[in-house]
């Protein structure tokens, strides 16, 4: 089954004068594609960091997607570690240097050059939404920060990663506390080893804990969910979402 790594960059992140928001998205995204989101990385905007971090995230995962670190000021140092990692030179992309001056015109700057610098021998992905390409590097795949451009290079993923068998999910909300439910869990975990159950707690709302249910056979996921709902204490079953209608 295909495995991604994430590597968010960015000094803003780890001091909290920027929230990250880009992590869910991809996560999401991921996990639709029936692709295990592995490991989530943060680091400085430093170059020799960030470049050991790809190259132990990329030999460990089919596919690493980074976040940050792609502008034109002092500190997007991401493609310049992208370089160092793969042992690459920065060269000046004759494509990237075109669309920023029809962009820009008489403005152009070398600042506004910088931007068409990337590693040398990356392909430049673009798509029909968002005509600035993405830069990938044989398996690593460097996106921009900003929430909303991030948003918009998703397509791309989506159409260049190979998925993975679909994931099938369920979800039993519970007016149970779950310290009143712990054993049971434990007890529908041990019987069924082909599917993730995970139990969160919510402080608020019509339900205290919700339950879910994760597996790549509908069957697997179908039979967990019937064992939970028959474990659970009668009455305690809010709702379901999935293939079990809730009768207690």
């Amino acid at each position: 089954m295909p495995t991604a790594g994430a590597l968010i960059i960015g000094n803003e992140i780890l001091t909290g004068k920027v929230e990250e928001a880009n992590l869910n998205l991809l996560a999401r995204e991921l996990f639709d594609l029936g692709i295990e989101l592995r490991r989530v990385v943060v680091c400085p905007d430093d170059v020799a960091g960030i470049a050991a971090d790809i190259r132990r995230l990329r030999g460990r995962f089919d596919y690493l997607i980074t976040s940050g670190g792609v502008g034109p000021t002092h500190d997007d140092v991401t493609l310049q570690a992208v370089a160092e990692a793969f042992e690459r030179p920065l060269v000046r992309s004759p494509e990237l240097v075109g669309k920023i001056r029809e962009m820009v015109g008489e403005r152009c700057t070398e600042g506004h050059l910088r931007m068409a610098d990337v590693p040398e021998g990356a392909e430049l992905v673009s798509t029909p939404d968002v005509p600035w390409p993405s830069v990938v590097m044989e398996n690593v795949y460097v996106l921009p920060g900003v929430p909303r451009i991030f948003r918009m290079k998703l397509p791309m993923l989506r159409a260049r990663l190979a998925a993975g068998r679909r994931f099938y999910c369920r979800a039993v909300y519970t007016s149970c506390r779950e310290t009143d439910i712990a054993e049971l869990l434990d007890r529908v975990v041990d019987a069924h080893d082909d599917v993730d159950i995970g139990s969160y707690p919510v402080m608020d709302g019509d339900y205290r804990v919700k339950l879910t249910v994760d597996s790549r056979s509908r069957s697997a996921a179908d039979l967990a969910l019937a064992a939970l709902v028959e474990a659970l204490p009668a009455g305690a079953v809010v709702r379901v979402d999935g293939g079990v209608r809730a009768t207690r």
